[in-house]
């Protein structure tokens, strides 16, 4: 039976026989054989072939240029390649063919938007016929925002002012990717270019325009603008006419952060564009930043806007805070050059900001499961904030004890390690959730599977044992009446063994302030582990001796009888018999074993 797919074969077949030397007397590149060759095999289903061909292609790294306009001249080959890409049967086909689809689309991205090309576009926008006008205005859309620094010069040139007309009739035709350049071209002090452009953001009809048109309204001195500027707003959203411009372009941060697909840069760029207004020269200028941490910055921007509207209009600063934090975690070695070399980093802005907006980032973060942001703000917490601040609510909810229940433990752990370093005096909820993380994070190691979004390692896992069992020892040493330590006792033990000799040490200092029989038992085991060298054997005796000044002896006699014994010895070392007479002094021990060392040593 006749099917769609024999039908597709035969039709690339004849473009093949047609597009190659058969009907041509010149001699094709090595590009054009291999592409010609890929969408033969490609149509008659001689994959093995078609491949070869495809990696021909790629590894002589084509000009993109031209595989496009071989694509273009040869559509049917075109719907091949994209079918291709999504065989679900030949993955390496499928790779292959995407791969030669990304060189294809930079190809497109590289002849839209050349400059002379698009100058030439934006003059031809004065043409003769409506065809020729037409045509321009076509390939000035298809060149989106890359056309307006061009289209903005020309209405702003005063020996161009018999384009002025057509040009700002065209602006509004460009479509939904000229509104960040055309925000950022709003700064203009060029009155009629302004109003053109105001003109252009309600004919584009587009709500990514609504901040920046209530901004006109509210900020700027003549009226005709105001009205020009409503005007546009009814045209786009009557409603957002009684929104206040601070709140506006808060919303639209929100929807840059939490990555709306209405607002997403190109797809066939490698980079996206961040538009601003170069007031000395007048003229529009782009920063080309990673798509990684586009949408942050944006946010970032927005959120600028927004206390440019309204200083007072905190809820900015919060998703500032975190948006900030979110760009960082793209990995992306370096910011963009507008943020200048001694741009301080997201901690030291969250540092300096309230603890109000600090949680409300980290309310964002809780929502949105988001890792990164979370830690970052914690830590800035945890920096800053005393215990009244870490608790603060928002509403109803109290982020940072949200943030002990988080999926992610690298942010439970900082939560409670944040919680504890706070010393918290008054009674809350979640106190033994605290106790139960810490202790999890102080038997933490390099083996602990702990985190999708961070790469566990045996750094981060030192460093939050030994956060936690600092933590742990100051709650101990300051009698903390709300985190309750005697629930980590097992990890505590447990960490009197560990080969990390600070956290063993920390350990036995932790479990001196635990009024337990078992915790002085512990500590007594560690101070003759055999396993255990010299220094470690002195930090558990020195312990003993807090644990007994603290809580006197609740050792056994056998116990007490090895203390005895070591120190009576001839053979023990000096500073080792030293901490065990210390310790064995603190025991307040009755007085016939005091006796028995004072006659043991008598030599009359």
């Amino acid at each position: 039976m006749f099917n769609h797919n024999k039908a597709i074969a035969i039709l690339a077949a004849i473009l093949f026989v047609t597009s190659t030397g058969f009907s041509q007397v010149t001699e094709k590149s090595e590009l054009e054989k291999n592409w010609g060759e890929f969408i033969h095999y490609t149509a008659i289903k001689r994959l093995d072939a078609a491949k070869e061909y495809a990696k021909a292609i790629l590894d002589n790294e084509p000009d993109p240029v031209k595989l496009f306009e071989l694509c273009q001249e040869n559509q049917a080959g075109y719907q091949l390649l994209v079918q291709a890409s999504d065989n679900k049967y030949d993955a390496e086909l499928a790779e292959l063919s995407k791969k030669l689809l990304a060189v294809i689309e930079g190809g497109g991205f590289e002849i839209r938007t050349k400059s002379d090309v698009i100058y030439d576009e934006v003059l031809r926008l004065n043409g003769d016929t409506p065809r020729a006008r037409q045509t321009a205005i076509e390939r000035l859309k298809n060149a989106g925002e890359y056309a307006i620094p061009f289209m903005i010069d020309a209405l702003s040139d005063p020996d161009r002012e018999d384009e002025f007309a057509r040009v700002a009739d065209a602006l509004s035709k460009i479509g939904r990717d000229a509104i960040r350049p055309l925000a950022a071209a709003l700064q203009t002090d060029n009155a009629a270019v302004k109003s053109e452009v105001v003109k252009a953001m309600g004919g584009i009809g587009y709500p990514q325009a609504l901040p920046y048109l209530k901004y006109v309204i509210e900020n700027e001195q003549s009226s005709d603008l105001r009205q020009s500027a409503q005007a546009s707003i009814m045209k786009i959203n009557p409603s957002a006419v009684s929104v206040s411009a601070a709140e506006l372009f808060y919303q639209l941060a929100e929807k840059y952060y939490n990555h709306a697909q209405s607002l997403e840069p190109a797809e066939d760029a490698a980079t996206a564009n961040v538009w601003f207004w170069d007031t000395e020269n007048d003229k529009l200028v782009r920063e080309a930043v990673s798509k990684d941490y586009f949408n942050e910055l944006m946010a970032m921007r927005n959120c600028e806007w927004s206390l440019m509207a309204d200083e007072s209009y905190g809820s900015a600063i919060g998703l500032w805070i975190a948006s900030f934090f979110k760009a960082e975690s793209a990995g992306v070695e370096s910011m963009p050059e507008y943020f200048g070399e001694s741009h301080a980093n997201a901690l030291v802005y969250a540092t300096t900001a309230g603890v109000e907006y600090l949680h409300q980032a980290l309310a964002r973060a809780v929502k949105d499961g988001d890792t990164f942001v979370a830690l970052g703000v914690i830590e800035a917490l945890g920096r800053t904030a005393g215990e009244k601040s870490l608790f603060y609510h928002i509403g109803t909810q109290q982020p940072l004890v949200q943030a002990l229940r988080f999926k992610d433990r690298l942010v439970r752990y900082s939560a409670a390690i944040a919680i504890g370093a706070a010393l918290p005096r008054d009674n809350f909820e979640e106190s033994k959730t605290v106790t139960a993380i810490l202790a999890e994070a102080l038997a933490s190691n390099s083996q602990t599977v702990v985190s999708d979004a961070i790469t566990w390692n045996e750094n981060l896992a030192n460093s939050y044992a030994m956060q936690a069992a600092t933590v742990m020892l100051g709650l101990a040493q300051t009698r903390n009446p709300v985190i309750d330590l005697s629930l980590a006792q097992e990890a505590l033990i447990n960490a009197t063994s560990d080969e990390r000799k600070q956290i063993q040490a920390l350990a036995a200092q932790i479990l001196a302030y635990l009024k337990s029989p078992t915790a002085q038992n512990a500590i007594v085991i560690m101070a003759f582990d055999e396993n255990n060298e010299l220094d470690m054997k002195i930090v558990a005796f020195n312990a003993l001796t807090i644990s007994a000044k603290l809580n006197a002896s609740m050792l056994s006699d056998d116990m007490v009888n090895m203390i005895y014994e070591l120190i009576s010895s001839d053979e023990t070392e000096a500073s080792l018999k030293s901490a065990a007479a210390a310790a064995y002094g603190a025991l307040n021990l009755p007085s016939r074993k005091v006796k028995d060392l004072i006659l043991d040593q008598s030599k009359s």
